[in-house]
């Protein structure tokens, strides 16, 4: 599934297309795509997994959902697009994903302080709304788009790592300093990902996402699916402290 960082730099590559014409438009999509015809893109945004492009009148969502993914000026010759739009001067084609249409402006809709790449991000509403949440588990929390919007499964696993909290802690249970740690690492690390998923070196600064052995303790991972949404945990039992 494309994390927050990956959303941006798509916003950043169809950057090209912005103030341009929506001149074709296709794929299999169900939604009444012929409204798209003729629009012209005001402005292109990301909201945590969300691209947004911004019309006249309305708005297109796109949720990337598992396996979504797009390519601009060519095509996948094995795959029907979910939706193609044409521009004078090239495409965006977008593949297993979710689209759909939003009516209300977007600054109505989203909640651009929990996403944890845009310059709103309020780490001191992301510590207010988890000690709301004392109950949860933390592996559960950072995933949770309401609290860090953008955030996926190897963000997950590498800030936990980093901040050497088990995945099983409560956040109820996490000293303040702890905490904080997390808000803040949460952020650091997905601008970490954006620099390293620009540069094709994302998987090579891994520190325990599919790992088998802890860099620190020199013993085997532990590899678990945790949590409500029981999305895969990589951890180590011995310097990730459980609170």
């Amino acid at each position: 599934m494309p994390e927050g960082p990956s959303i941006v730099i798509l916003k950043e590559e169809a950057s090209r297309f912005l103030g341009q014409t929506i001149r074709r438009v296709g794929g299999n999509t169900t939604i009444e795509k012929e409204r798209l015809q003729d629009q012209r893109i005001e402005a292109l945004r990301s909201f945590g997994k969300q691209f947004l492009v911004e019309l006249p009148d309305f708005s297109l969502r796109v949720h990337f959902m598992l396996f979504g993914s797009y390519r601009i000026n060519e095509e996948k010759s094995w795959a029907v697009p979910r939706l193609s739009l044409g521009f004078d001067d090239g495409m965006l084609n977008l593949y297993a994903c979710s689209v759909r249409f939003i009516e209300e402006p977007l600054d109505l809709v989203y909640d651009w302080w929990a996403d944890v790449m845009s310059e709103h991000w309020d780490p001191k509403l992301a510590r207010k709304r988890l000690r709301a949440q004392p109950d949860t588990l933390v592996c559960d929390a950072l995933l949770d788009q309401d609290l860090f919007a953008g955030v996926g499964n190897i963000i997950k696993n590498e800030v936990l790592f980093r901040i050497r909290v088990h995945p099983l802690s409560k956040v109820g249970g996490m000293p303040a300093k702890k905490l904080r740690e997390l808000v803040e690492e949460a952020r650091h690390y997905s601008f970490q990902f954006y620099e390293w998923k620009k540069q094709y070196v994302l998987k090579k600064h891994w520190l325990a996402h599919t790992k088998r052995t802890c860099p620190r303790c020199d013993i085997p991972l532990q590899k678990a699916h945790l949590g409500r949404t029981h999305r895969r945990s990589f951890f180590c039992g011995n310097c990730q402290v459980q609170y």
